[in-house]
């Protein structure tokens, strides 16, 4: 017995390590799919209140799922499917007008009215070997097709698994929340201030990042609109979606469109342009976040700029909620662990 009782914590130790090297293996298999295995935990707790009420109408679990990924695809993918061709074809068309007679002309005035910018564009141009720099831009596109080719693979291998996965956790939402209870070395009340905090942390981020970019999309659509810049509508939706990323994505628009006013000869616009994208699109994400967003979060707001920033930088565009959530469960534990330990009762 005594021998039986040395090797028990031996074998726990072993079982352990051999369960957390299981664990990490299949989060390396796993983690290729991240962005659609984050995507569908993100559009399952944002779509569940209209989820719930569909399951009302629709008693079959496996009908109601479907038509709720119909619904999804119909409202979100596609439009988005369609917005990003739209951007390419206007990208399209920036290219042949500045390639056309009206466009060189224009362009030809503005650095010939800038002596000094002509002379550095000479001096640029002149150390440029054309020959060369053509066969390297060849050589990179070529070398560089696969690549192209290989995200839009991946691009659609992600929807493909998001969608697979979302049927799946509409259809069987209480069994994933069941397995994940079971799996979770807390209590029971530990466990339901977890998830409720990691719920909330996925809506407020989900919701107050759409929130506050859809604001900024109308701000900077209002200034296209006043400015007379062409495709207002399109550059204000594309506006919307780069702000997703906090601090800097709206900048992205906004920044090119005053630049392209400029180099069109309204530098007075391109002025006005910057002061309202600087001082009231960019600046108007600072005040609405801490409302949407950390109140439900229950973090101080640089907290939430850091863990989103953070995210992005180590988890890619999935960081921008995975960064939250894993703050959130870090909190969350530690808050445990406090309660823990001030309920044992002191030694005396």
């Amino acid at each position: 017995m005594q021998d039986g009782r040395r090797e028990t914590p031996w074998k726990e130790i072993t079982f352990f390590l051999l369960t957390l090297g299981v664990v990490l293996l299949c989060a390396l298999i796993l983690r290729p799919f991240s962005s659609g295995i984050v995507g569908a935990i993100v559009m399952a707790v944002v779509t569940r209140r209209p989820y719930d009420w569909l399951a009302t109408k629709i008693r079959n679990p496996s009908t109601c799922a479907a038509i709720a990924l119909v619904l999804i695809i119909i409202a979100v993918i596609v439009p988005t499917f369609f917005l990003a061709q739209e951007l390419g074809q206007q990208a399209l068309n920036a290219v042949n007008a500045l390639r056309s007679a009206p466009g060189q002309a224009r362009i030809t005035d503005f650095i010939a009215n800038r002596p000094a910018l002509a002379a550095q564009i000479e001096a640029f141009t002149s150390s440029i070997d054309i020959n060369n720099a053509a066969r390297s831009i060849a050589a990179y596109l070529g070398g560089n097709l696969a690549g192209f080719l290989g995200n839009s693979v991946r691009i659609i291998t992600q929807l493909v698994v998001l969608l697979f996965l979302l049927f799946f956790l509409f259809r069987d939402r209480a069994l994933a929340v069941t397995s994940l209870r079971a799996i979770l070395p807390l209590r029971d009340d530990e466990t339901d201030e977890l998830l409720a905090r990691v719920g909330d942390t996925i809506l407020a981020t989900a919701l107050g990042r759409v929130t506050i970019a859809v604001v900024q999309g109308l701000l900077a659509g209002l200034a296209f609109w006043v400015l007379g810049v062409p495709g207002v509508i399109l550059w204000a939706f594309t506006l919307a979606a780069c702000a997703m990323v906090p601090a800097f994505g709206s900048f992205l628009v906004w920044g090119p469109v005053a630049i392209y006013l400029g180099l069109s000869g309204h530098w007075g616009k391109a002025a006005l342009l910057g002061i309202w994208g600087a001082f009231i699109v960019s600046t108007i994400d600072n005040i609405l976040y801490p409302i949407l967003v950390g109140s439900h979060m229950r973090a101080h707001t640089a907290t939430i700029l850091l863990a989103v920033l953070g995210g992005i930088a180590f988890f890619g565009p999935v960081g921008i909620v995975l960064g939250p959530v894993l703050f959130t469960v870090a909190t969350t534990l530690l808050d445990i662990w406090h309660a823990r330990t001030s309920q044992q009762p002191s030694p005396i």
